[in-house]
């Protein structure tokens, strides 16, 4: 019986899930994880050495994150003790160590795992630290959040954190035929189905044996085809936390592949987000930012498109506005690229700040009043369309400042017309002397 049953005062008789009732009994039957469990893995590793460590187990739920550090406290032999951030606070804390520390006087250690460890506070995290360092306890966080912007500093140093990594369709397939040996029979599932049901799992080993498990219970005598499947058990919404670190990686997945000219992936990422329920408006904030930062003046019209987007959907709402959405990356993803005005922008703010507070030149300074005039203000200013090919040549950057070029655009869409006209004005600067 498990651990997390007997904690609750359940008999070996009680009903289980599926997912309990199959919870790995060694190390090498955890799938998914080679990577961390191998012998080359850092667990495989600190194992074959007999030396525990505490560790930061990060990853998607239904990885293996609690089963890998109740194995541990087997493989070490360590009393397992087991805290969740959500329910934990200091008392409960305090409790644990002083626990630990009897145990510790008889020869017996502790595997402390905490789960949602990411959600305890700077205080309580700290509290961690005496116990950790003068080898009371060993912890096993697991945390679903990136530990570096939720863990202390403090406890990282003192942790190494290991990555788990959602479960692949060849380690769900290893759960379903887990699931079939434990009925004594197939599940009843066409093979399109059978696909499916690993799509609808996302990654997550644990939800998988529960659709295996509502599957195996069902009262059926044709094989569910995927339509049926849908239909039979409830579908999971896809893993997107718009708080959180997903909502990140997602756009910026989006604004990379409209940068790399991928439409395809760029409108499977604008899929996933808006089937997360992403709020639009902030996508189409990301796009009006993509179409100056990576797209510019090679096409100018990207970033009309990209407004036009925003007022279309402001007009339409969801879904149907969610089409302007699919236009506007379509055409971001697919435009000629060129950062040239984002890299402009960047060279005359660092300029700005190297040369400090330098004044125009007086001949381009307005001279309203007579003792400005008397100053100098406007002499010698040639007004440029008067001038012959109405460019004057004259010099614009603060006396002082050698000309710099801030601006450089690249041989691609628009910006080619562009560089033809700064070379010619290069070359008319030059003739009469303004360079």
């Amino acid at each position: 019986m498990s651990d997390l049953f007997k904690s609750a005062g359940l008999e070996d008789t009680a009903p289980r899930p599926l997912a309990d009732r199959l919870r790995p009994k060694t190390l090498a039957e955890v799938v998914g994880q080679d990577h961390l469990i191998g012998p080359e893995g850092p667990i495989g590793r600190m194992v074959a050495a007999n030396r525990p460590h505490s560790m930061i187990l990060w990853g998607p739920p239904g990885t293996g994150k609690t089963t890998i550090a109740r194995l541990l406290s087997t493989a070490f032999n360590l009393h397992f003790e087991q805290l969740s951030a959500v329910f934990s606070g200091v008392a409960d804390l305090k409790k644990c160590f002083d626990a630990a520390r009897q145990r510790r006087k008889v020869g017996q250690g502790t595997l402390l795992f905490v789960d949602e460890i990411h959600r305890f506070n700077r205080s309580q995290q700290d509290s961690f630290l005496p116990v950790m360092e003068d080898g009371t306890v060993i912890v096993v966080g697991a945390t679903t959040e990136n530990p570096s912007f939720e863990l202390n500093g403090a406890l990282l140093s003192r942790t190494q954190v290991l990555v788990l990594r959602r479960l692949d369709d060849t380690a769900l397939e290893t759960l379903l035929q887990r699931a079939e040996t434990h009925y004594g029979e197939k599940l009843p599932l066409t093979d399109d189905a059978r696909d499916t049901i690993k799509a609808m799992a996302d990654g997550d080993g644990r939800y998988i044996l529960n659709l295996a498990e509502e599957i195996a219970g069902l009262k059926i005598v044709k094989p569910l085809d995927s339509a049926a499947l849908v239909e039979a058990v409830q579908k999971r919404a896809p893993l997107y936390d718009k708080s959180r670190e997903e909502h990140y990686n997602l756009i910026s997945a989006l604004h990379k592949s409209i940068r790399g000219s991928d439409p395809d992936a760029a409108l499977y990422w604008l899929a996933r987000m808006l089937a997360g329920g992403e709020q639009p408006l902030y996508i189409l904030r990301r796009m009006v930012r993509a179409s100056v930062e990576d797209i510019g003046l090679a096409d100018p019209q990207a970033v009309v498109q990209a407004l036009a987007a925003k007022d279309m959907y402001d007009f339409l709402g969801s879904p149907e506005g969610e089409i302007a959405l699919v236009q506007c990356v379509l055409y971001l993803a697919s435009a000629p690229k060129s950062n040239a005005v984002y890299v402009a922008h960047g060279a005359a703010m660092r300029a700005a700040g190297d040369h400090g507070s330098l004044m125009p030149p007086a001949h381009i300074l307005n001279a309203p009043t007579k003792l400005m005039k008397n100053l100098g203000y406007g002499k010698g200013y040639e007004y440029d369309h008067e001038a012959e090919e109405g460019f004057s040549g004259q010099n614009y950057f603060p006396d002082g400042m050698k000309r710099e070029q801030f601006y450089r655009p690249k041989e691609t869409g628009f910006e080619r017309e562009i560089q033809k006209r700064l070379e010619y004005w290069a070359k008319l600067r030059t003739k009469k002397g303004g360079a």
